[in-house]
């Protein structure tokens, strides 16, 4: 669409002909929906975008699609050819916040560049941060470890002291060191060896808020990361400054957490009260809603994947820093060291200035809120306008718990909690912004990037409204809802200011320097249902190095077809996010990537050499393979990897490692379960029912079989069939007429599963005696939060049905009916 709308009309009436503009507003997600006025979607809740057409006299066509996603202050560029006006909001808020720092003292360091060391002894500690006392890592007695400070120009020597009966390491998250100082076992170092030590040595030439963490296994998880923080040479700050170290705490062992996401348990729903059973679609008017859902074979919306007992700001969940009094300015230098959550920073004393990006300066800017990704930093400044204490708020996305820093002496001044997640209304989203084959649908003429169109905010009750019944939303009310700038797409003024990628800009101009450019793609794509992450469906041990040339620029363009936002994090390099500051887009580390972005980001290839991780930071998703390793082509041997074999396969463990899982029913009929081992890509696993009774017999089928596709809805199999019953001699015909021998069954089988839509499992299989069994069953169907509906049927004229009522992670009260054993009650206990 390209505005010319009289471009088939005469020469003299095209010149004469006066073009018109009308203003309507629809909805990205439902462009049938028009209106005159600005507004909700009365569909999703979604702000309606501005759309400008252009028509000349007696002509209503050639819309010029230009949709003002002036998305959270953000100013988007082309879409598709279409430009944005740019309304220049964020150079205002840039002249704002400038105006409202006013002047800031700086100082200069006086002495010379020096050697500072450090050293740090890792040591297993007991805490109790949940309901019991666990086992943690701490690093010379405290959590977090110390906080590393220098300054640039100086040399860092670090001496890391392992008294833990494991191996450990250290990363440097976002500095420029030698590769082989980057800390990555099996990749750049081998690991650290229990009660040993390594030194790390290497120059500071940099500024900014950075972290340190373990690379090693889960240890972040329970501990193992710190700020390090680098100060300017000359014209550093001089004002209050707090380091914040944000992370959550589960009294899980995360290898549990770990395992219990791979077997897809929904424990951790439970725990969050965000199931979405049948049940509650029912009562809040969602159950088509619900059935679509599980008709495109997705299970229940989330935002986050763990549930976690407590957050912690620098190790504590209430954070007292009575120091401050009025009129204070405080820095506040904040990393996200958690292991999988992000997390919402909100200020009572008023707006949050943003001053800087993983320890890059960018122009200030005034927002009432941020969300910062997993591993990110961000420095922010915040007033303290009178002699009380002012809550500066963390919340994760999933909105389940908090934390707070509180700054300044007297009356306690709340921020306000986030109210729940609107989750039916996410699921509605999601339904239509995924296909039948678990692909994410671009939409036409919108330009998804850099956070500028968040897709959950219909689940903001702050933004879009509280729950309304399904007949309510057949009304457009809007008036009690705020519209945050985040979602502000027309010329409306918005109440809560958000800030996206699209705010940031850097002081200087970033362009790369001249030299030859590499581009190349990568589609960020997953499995909820299996845990398994990858890029192009491939993961770290599936895919070669990429091969990078020093003195080249690269150039990734990353798109998200999963349903997770991932934040996306190169070792050893800053790159640029390409934004609408053009020649001064943000220097970053780490991207936050939401569903269906497609974003493009940009690194001068200037280090001597190496292999350079670079992967989603989630934790867990980094453990399943999520990640690309960069390597600079014609590089020297690294003298820390002397046998390149063992550090392949150290470096490839963790996505390769199976995970068992049990399920086990005890009833009064017998017992029948499954066990099963699994990684990534195989599944090895033997299902049993064995009779209480001696006529009912025994049973048991072991598969073993290889998933295939994105999302692993196809799993071929071979295996074996016994079925035993001793007190009888019966044969019958199965549906197909062919005999099936139900006294003594010994068989080779081979066959496949496929998930069809309503996650049902459709299984075909051949055995050796030429029989053919064809079966569809299903497991846990969620019909109250606790309560899970069985069903199974097959050609052998087997079938059975039965509930289970989930009481804690491993143990259930259960019934069900089989053809074989009949009625039975008992327990499950699933592992």
């Amino acid at each position: 669409m390209n505005g010319q709308s009289g471009k088939n009309m005469p020469m003299q009436k095209q010149a004469a002909a006066t073009p018109s503009t009308a203003v309507t507003y629809t909805c990205p997600m439902h462009p049938e929906i028009h209106t005159s006025e600005p507004g909700n979607c009365p569909k999703c809740g979604m702000k309606l975008v501005k759309v400008t057409t252009k028509t000349t006299p007696g002509e209503h066509h050639g819309m010029e699609m230009q949709m003002e996603t002036e998305t959270k202050q953000g100013i988007t560029g082309d879409m598709n050819g279409m430009h944005t006006k740019d309304d220049n909001a964020t150079m205002e808020n840039i002249k704002k916040a400038k105006l409202q720092l006013g002047n800031i003292k700086t100082v200069s360091s006086k002495t010379p560049p020096k050697t500072v060391r450090y050293d740090l002894y890792v040591a297993d500690t007991t805490v109790t941060y949940g309901k019991k006392s666990k086992r943690a890592i701490a690093v010379n007695g405290q959590i977090p470890m110390p906080t590393l400070t220098f300054t640039e120009g100086d040399t860092a020597l670090i001496y890391v002291h392992n008294n833990l009966d494991e191996e450990t390491s250290l990363h440097w998250h976002g500095l420029f060191v030698p590769n082989q100082m980057d800390g990555v076992p099996f990749l750049t170092q081998m690991p650290i060896k229990p009660h040993s030590t390594y030194i790390y040595k290497f120059p500071i030439v940099q500024h900014g808020t950075h972290w340190y963490h373990s690379h090693t296994k889960l240890q972040e998880q329970i501990g193992m990361y710190g700020a390090f923080i680098m100060n300017k040479r000359a014209d550093e700050w001089d004002i209050p400054t707090v380091p914040v170290v944000i992370s959550e705490w589960t009294d899980m062992n995360p290898e549990e957490v770990h395992r219990s996401l791979r077997m897809a348990t929904d424990w951790f729903a439970i725990q969050k009260g965000a199931t979405q059973s049948y049940a509650e679609a029912i009562k809040t008017g969602h159950f088509k809603t619900k059935v679509n859902n599980e008709w495109k074979r997705m299970n229940a919306m989330d935002v986050s994947d763990v549930y976690y007992d407590t957050f912690l700001i620098n190790g504590k969940n209430q954070n007292e820093q009575p120091q401050f009094r009025a009129g204070d300015k405080v820095r506040l230098r904040i990393a996200n060291a958690g292991a999988s959550d992000y997390f919402w920073l909100k200020y009572a004393g008023g707006k949050i200035t943003v001053v800087a990006t993983d320890g890059n300066d960018v122009e200030p800017v005034e927002v009432d809120r941020l969300i910062i990704a997993v591993s990110e930093t961000y420095d922010v400044m915040v007033t303290i306008p009178e002699n009380k204490s002012y809550e500066f708020l963390v919340t994760p996305e999933d909105r389940t718990k908090s934390a707070s820093l509180w700054l300044g002496k007297g009356e306690k001044v709340p921020a306000g909690a986030m109210p729940r997640l609107k989750y039916f209304a996410g699921m509605k989203m999601m339904n239509e912004m995924m296909d039948m084959n678990g692909n994410m649908i671009e939409m036409e003429g919108m330009k998804m990037q850099n956070q500028i169109m968040d897709m959950n905010t219909v689940m903001y009750p702050e933004i879009t409204g509280e729950e309304l019944q399904e007949s309510a939303n057949k009304k457009t009310d809007t008036s009690g809802a705020k519209m945050p700038t985040g979602m502000d797409m027309g010329n409306g003024t918005p109440d809560i200011v958000t800030l996206n990628y699209n705010m940031l800009r850097d002081p200087k101009k970033t362009t790369l320097s001249k030299g030859p450019w590499k581009e190349m793609k990568f589609e960020l794509t997953g499995n909820m249902n299996r845990y398994v992450w990858t890029l192009d469906n491939k993961t770290v041990s599936e895919s070669d190095k990429i091969l990078i040339k020093k003195g080249e620029n690269v150039r990734i363009i990353l798109f998200n077809n999963s349903m997770m936002r991932h934040p996306m994090h190169l070792h050893g390099h800053d790159f640029r996010v390409l934004n609408d500051q053009g020649e001064h887009a943000p220097m970053k580390n780490i991207i936050d990537i939401m569903p269906m972005e497609r974003d493009t980001i940009e690194f001068a290839a200037n280090e001597p050499g190496g292999d350079w991780f670079f992967h989603c930071h989630i934790l867990y998703h980094m453990m399943s393979g999520m990640g690309r390793v960069f390597s600079y082509e014609n590089s020297p041997a690294n003298p820390e990897i002397t046998n390149t074999k063992v550090a392949t396969r150290g470096l490839n463990s963790d996505e390769k490692a199976f995970h068992p899982m049990a399920t086990i029913g005890l009833e009064s009929n017998g017992s029948d379960g499954e066990f099963m081992l699994s990684n990534t890509r195989y599944r090895l696993s033997t299902e049993w029912r064995i009779g209480l009774k001696a006529h009912h017999g025994n049973e048991s089928e072991t598969y073993f079989g290889k998933y295939i596709g994105k999302m692993q809805w196809l799993f071929p199999f071979i295996g074996f069939d016994y079925h035993y019953n001793g007190m009888s001699n019966e044969s019958e015909n199965n549906l197909f007429g062919q005999i099936s021998n139900q006294n003594n069954r010994k068989a080779a089988v081979i066959g496949f599963q496929y998930i069809l839509p309503m996650l049902v499992t459709a299984e075909a299989r051949l055995d050796s005696k030429g029989k053919l069994r064809f079966q569809l069953g299903r497991e846990d169907v969620p019909v109250t939060s606790r309560l899970r509906l069985n069903f199974m049927g097959n050609t052998d004229k087997e079938y059975m049905a039965g509930l289970r009522y989930i009481v804690t992670k491993y143990f259930s009260f259960s019934t069900h009916y089989d053809s074989d054993m009949g009625y039975g009650g008992g327990i499950t206990i699933t592992y």
